[in-house]
């Protein structure tokens, strides 16, 4: 894959997980030691990070490097959940790691059941 394919793919998870913890360049960019202009160029894509920044993004969103660095973006019909936006939806909650037992679910789930086991979930961690 070519250095710029790297650079979007990059650049694509970063706003994903800078949106799923509604996150302000500024506030990454403080949290993580590098400027504003850095950190924008690579929101952009128009640079790509060190890996020891990476791993600190990762660290950041509690998620692994991998997630940051790996396309997962194939095809809009590849993917385990069959309806798009059921796939959205779940993607963002296996990314928050309160919900993660939620993919051992059907791949036939819709939305309204995911929010039955998100809200049971939550439910028994109040138990607790």
């Amino acid at each position: 894959m070519s250095d710029l394919g790297n650079k979007e793919i990059f650049a694509k998870n970063l706003k994903y997980y800078m949106d799923l913890y509604n996150k302000s360049r500024a506030e990454i960019a403080k949290a993580i030691g590098v400027s504003y202009t850095t950190f924008t160029s690579w929101v952009t894509g128009a640079n790509y990070p060190r890996i020891d920044k990476i791993e600190m993004l990762a660290n950041y969103f509690k998620v692994n490097k991998a997630d940051l660095i790996e396309n997962k973006y194939n095809s809009p019909n590849e993917g385990y959940y069959t309806d798009p936006e059921v796939a959205e939806y779940a993607n963002k909650l296996k990314n928050n790691p309160d919900m993660r037992l939620l993919f051992d679910a059907a791949e036939d789930m819709t939305k309204d059941d995911i929010d039955y086991v998100v809200d049971l979930i939550n439910r028994l961690k109040g138990n607790e």
